[in-house]
């Protein structure tokens, strides 16, 4: 039976198509499981995507979306049954390997974890890619040592997917998380998530570029990057760590080695692609243990199929707000 997907073709050097489209199950990619997916999302790298010349697309046609939720329907892996609700971040789906931005998805079972318990699929994409790589980064920070009475934890980019889903689980475990933003209307509800104090982007941006300032921050978490991120090294606690997922202010770290030599600060990378399989695991069980889910409907912003196009362009512009999770099967 034909099922609906989005499929980006190349029309030419500088441009391409997207459309939903029908196809069948022997038009999938190669794989030992099948599965019928239920919720994908709308992230920054989905946005790339569907633009020409992304430097992430290798082949055309292609389907999007690096992430999904969805049940079994059939396996060849006997650690999978038909049934099983899984969830799949990473591994350049949705890039390389054809994504969740369709009815059906079939990959390598390696790639997959099942859905904890007390979680749903429309709940494990409300966290997504980003909200997994919020955990990554929160587990990191603690696992150098952070403890809610260390002082204040600053959270940047907060109002996006990453930086939502952070400043829920710090606020939930009891730290104290000064939300930086750029959108001033974004303030009620980072409160609402759990978000202490909020800070302007521009009392960030406009410190003094010295190599070190007064030492402000017990970590962070830093969905920005670039000139944010180097400025913020300089502002960390003695022995502090920030945790940096995502380059959405550029790749380039205009930083200076004295936060390292004298302040004996750590720099963390986040890569939620090719976690090993027991991180993957045990960020899902702390998210469905750790993350209050009657928040998460706060960062939804729901979507279908066909709305994709144009969230992918906004989210490359910095309009969306907390998660896009989009339901596959809705028209």
């Amino acid at each position: 039976m034909p099922f609906n997907t989005i499929v980006v073709e190349q029309v030419s050097d500088t441009e391409v198509s997207v459309a939903v489209t029908e196809l069948t199950e022997d038009q999938l990619p190669e794989g030992n499981v099948t599965v019928a997916v239920e919720y994908s999302t709308v992230n920054y790298k989905d946005g790339l995507c569907l633009q020409p010349n992304n430097g992430l697309v290798r082949n055309y046609p292609h389907v999007p979306g690096i992430d999904f939720a969805g049940t079994v329907e059939s396996s060849d892996d006997s650690r999978y049954s038909v049934g099983d609700q899984v969830v799949l971040t990473g591994w350049r789906v949705g890039e390389s390997h054809w994504g969740g931005f369709s009815q059906k998805a079939r990959v390598n079972a390696d790639w997959l974890v099942p859905l904890p318990e007390g979680i749903t699929t429309r709940q494990a994409m409300a966290v997504g890619t980003a909200g997994f790589a919020a955990m990554l980064a929160v587990m990191a920070l603690e696992d150098h040592g952070l403890k809610p009475d260390h002082g204040e934890v600053l959270v940047t980019g907060a109002a996006g997917g990453v930086g939502s889903v952070a400043t829920t689980i710090l606020g939930k475990r009891g730290y104290e998380v000064a939300a930086v933003t750029g959108r001033p209307e974004t303030a009620d509800y980072l409160k609402s998530l759990g978000a202490t104090r909020i800070v302007p982007r521009s009392e960030i941006d406009t410190v003094t570029k010295r190599p070190l300032e007064r030492e402000t921050w017990a970590g962070c978490v830093d969905a920005v990057g670039g000139e944010m991120l180097a400025r913020v090294l300089g502002q960390l606690k003695y022995g502090a760590s920030v945790s940096a997922v995502g380059l959405a202010g550029g790749a380039k770290l205009p930083a200076s080695v004295i936060p390292f030599l004298l302040r004996g600060v750590n720099l963390l990378g986040i890569d939620s692609v090719m976690q090993p399989y027991e991180n993957r695991l045990r960020a899902w069980q702390r998210i469905a243990s750790d993350l209050p889910m009657e928040k998460l409907e706060a960062m939804i912003q729901p979507a279908t199929l066909s709305d994709v196009p144009s969230l992918g362009s906004e989210i490359l512009q910095g309009k969306v707000k907390g998660r896009v999770v989009v339901d596959v099967n809705a028209t």
